[in-house]
Order: C-alpha cells, then structure tokens, then sequence
C-alpha cells in the first residue's frame, strides 16, 4: 500500500514538471537530513549505570510548490526514519512515511486569500504555534485559513476541527468522538501583526477544544491563550519581549489561570551578537485547586528552553513551572560558518514537595545547562551542525525528573543537510 502511495505521489509531481504556463512559477525541491546523536541524560537524568543511545535518524522530503496569479499549491511528502529499522531486503517498513503539508491557497484578491489543507503555522518567534523544523517529523495543523494582508500589517484567521480516522465515512452519522488525546479536537487563532519603522507588535488569541470522557458521556473543555509579542531596535541593541495569559478548562477539569512572560536583549558586536533575557512560566503549588502551570501548546520548545529538551518538549513539565535565565551568543568564525553557545540557569516557579517531608519543600533551582552548535554552510544547497550539550542538574530535577544529577547527563550530535533546488522557474 505504502509503495504504491509513494508511486502516485512520483507521478503527480512529473506531471505537474511538465507544466508550460509561461504566468505559472514551478519550484520542485528536496531535502536529505540525517543526524547522528550520542544520548546519555537527555530530556531527562540518566540513572546510574545507564547505557549510552547512539542512532542515525533521517528525514526525506520531496516538495512541490506551484503558483499562479489566483491559486496557490504546495505538496512536500516526507519518510522519517532511523538507520538500519529495516532489512536490507524486506516488505513491511516501520518508517513514518507520510504527507507533511498539501494545501490549496486562493487569492480573492491582491490582499484577501484562503488557505485550505495540511499546513505548517509558524508565528512570531514560534512561542505558540511552531513548525517544530528541528525534530525529523516536524508539525503541521489540517485547517482553514482567512488571510489579509496589508501593506504593513497582516491578519490571520485560522479554524480546524478534527475527528477520528478509525470510524469510516459512512459510519459518521451520530457521533463527533475524537480519541486522538495528544491533539486538540478543536481550534481556532486570530493573529495580527503590524510592522513599524524599527519594529513589530502582534497578538495572538487561541481558542483550544481537547475531547474528555468517554464516547457515550464525552465533552469538550476550552483553554484560550491570549498575548502580545514586540520588538524594537534601538541602534545596536535590539529588545524583545512578550507576554500570555491562559484560562479556561484542562483536560481533569480544573480552572485554568497560568501566564507566562519573556524579556531579552540582544547586542551586536561587529559580526557577533550576545543576547540575554529570561522566560518566566508560572507553575501550580501542590495543593492549589486551580490549574496555574503555563502550556505553550504548539509551539517549537525545542528553540527556548535548553537543547536537550529537559522541558515541555514530548516530555511534559507543566506543573512546577520554570523560570529560564540564558546568555546567548554568535560567533563568526569564517566566512561561511558560526559558533552558537547557550548558558541556561532553570528553576521551578512553584513549590517542589520534598519526597521525604511532606511538610518541606525543594529549593527551586534545577540545573544549569551548556549549549554549544558550530555551524558550516558548505555550499548553498548543503549545511553542516555539530552540537555539544551538557546538564548540571540538582537533586530538586532529580526529584522531578527522577534518574541521578551525578551521572554524565550530555548530548551530542551532527547532522549534514542537502536541500537541491530539481527545478526553479
């Protein structure tokens, strides 16, 4: 099934090469990603005489972009996999292939379209909604979009409702039971932006639907996160800043009131750039009745807090809170390539029970953690990353996160990059 998925899929992009509309712009273009990672303590505290994980993962894409006055169309179609889950010689492949976006855009006009399909939302500094590029399968939404946008400012208007595969199409006659729970049955956004002279404001609104109970005593529990994001260059220092609000239902019932809020600055020395700010996301007490841990839903985690995914990122951290303090800086170190460090100090922002007095709490701190990436454009179609990283956790993560802070807790990583252009015109 899957090999014959991929033929049609081949030869509706030939076809579509084979196009002559001299009005038409026809981008046809891939993508080969491996990446070799050493783990030992990643996302969490490695236990003691733990092994170390050592895999190649790769990420495959053909994408196909084609564009007319009117309508727009965009088709990338993706196989994730890790080295060697397969028989030299074998019929049934494991590997995630699938279609990572295929949407149709309509322009009603010059300033109004409507985006249909399965979409990449990536806004802002992708604090909410991300595409989440660094990890090999990425994300994408199915949805509808409304689209204005203007000469200096844009409004997007996105809705999607999502039901269940299992259930064919004839059997959709009573029931809207959505049993996928790490997705949201319902959602919509509203998101502006305006540009400035030496700057931006947007705000987001998001309105999300997640399906509780069971198919016959079933119903769906609403959240709304709500908040602005800003820049503005002030000569060589650029600040950024943002600030969300959550409230509404989560997925046990409890009232939500969480907020989150960041502030950073960013200087440029020559060719080299230092930043430092702080993420401050608020957490729930153990005895508190409401729910006050801020989720940054959809967003791309991986970006903000540590590279080695200690929080938020397929590995849940949403009660103790976090406050996040870096310094982050850039390097040129040649022409063509950078170095990249990150210095993280975490802490909770809610109390941490001691597990051996319930009466006593942990002190907050968790650890600090070490990121360093070097990176080389070998050419214009080929990329090359090295990364190191390393956690210096507290016996408060152990609590937490459980494993041992007196183990090597590190990572690291390479991943070479080939992204050619078939055809461009």
């Amino acid at each position: 099934m899957k090999n014959s998925y991929l033929k049609l899929i081949c030869l509706f992009c030939l076809g579509c090469l084979s196009l002559k509309d001299a009005l038409a712009q026809l981008t046809f273009s891939g993508e080969i990603r491996p990446r070799t990672e050493l783990r030992h303590g990643f996302k969490k505290p490695a236990f003691e005489d733990q092994e170390v994980a050592f895999f190649t993962e790769q990420r495959t894409r053909l994408m196909l972009q084609y564009t007319l006055k009117k309508y727009e169309f965009k088709l990338s179609l993706q196989d994730v996999r890790i080295w060697g889950s397969v028989d030299q010689v074998f019929k049934n492949d494991p590997s995630l292939t699938n279609i990572h976006e295929a949407w149709g855009k309509y322009n009603f006009n010059k300033n109004v379209s409507l985006k249909v399909g399965r979409q990449e939302l990536n806004y802002d500094n992708a604090r909410i909604l991300g595409n989440l590029a660094w990890a090999a399968q990425s994300r994408s939404h199915d949805l509808a979009k409304f689209i204005y946008t203007g000469k200096e400012q844009t409004i997007h208007l996105g809705v999607a409702f999502n039901q269940d595969a299992n259930t064919p199409e004839f059997g959709k006659l009573a029931s809207t039971y959505y049993s996928t729970v790490k997705n949201y049955k319902t959602m919509q956004f509203l998101w502006y932006h305006k540009n400035f002279t030496k700057g931006a404001l947007s705000l987001l609104v998001l309105n999300n639907g997640v399906q509780i109970g069971t198919d016959s005593l079933s119903s769906v529990n609403f959240s709304q996160t709500a908040g602005l994001t800003g820049s503005v260059e002030l000569n060589k220092i650029a600040l950024d800043g943002e600030f969300y609000y959550q409230v509404g239902k989560d997925q046990v019932d409890r009232n939500i009131s969480a907020w989150m809020a960041s502030l950073n600055a960013s200087l440029k020395l020559g060719t080299s750039v230092i930043k430092v700010g702080g993420d401050y996301l608020s957490g729930t007490d153990q005895n508190d009745i409401k729910n006050h841990s801020f989720t940054p839903l959809y967003g791309t985690n991986h970006k903000f807090y540590g590279l080695m995914d200690y929080f938020f990122v397929g590995n849940p951290h949403d009660e103790v809170g976090l406050a996040d303090y870096y310094v982050k800086t850039k390097f040129k170190t040649g022409d063509r390539s950078s170095l990249l460090t990150h210095l993280h100090y975490f802490s909770a922002t809610a109390t941490i029970p001691d597990p051996l007095d319930i009466n006593r709490s942990m002190p907050s701190g968790l650890g600090v953690e070490l990121d360093a990436i070097y990176d080389l454009n070998v050419s214009k179609e080929v990329n090359f990353k090295f990364g190191y990283s390393q956690m210096f956790g507290t016996r408060s993560m152990e609590v937490i996160k459980g494993g041992d802070k007196n183990e090597f807790n590190a990572w690291a990583w390479a991943m070479l990059t080939f992204k050619p252009v078939f055809i461009e015109k």
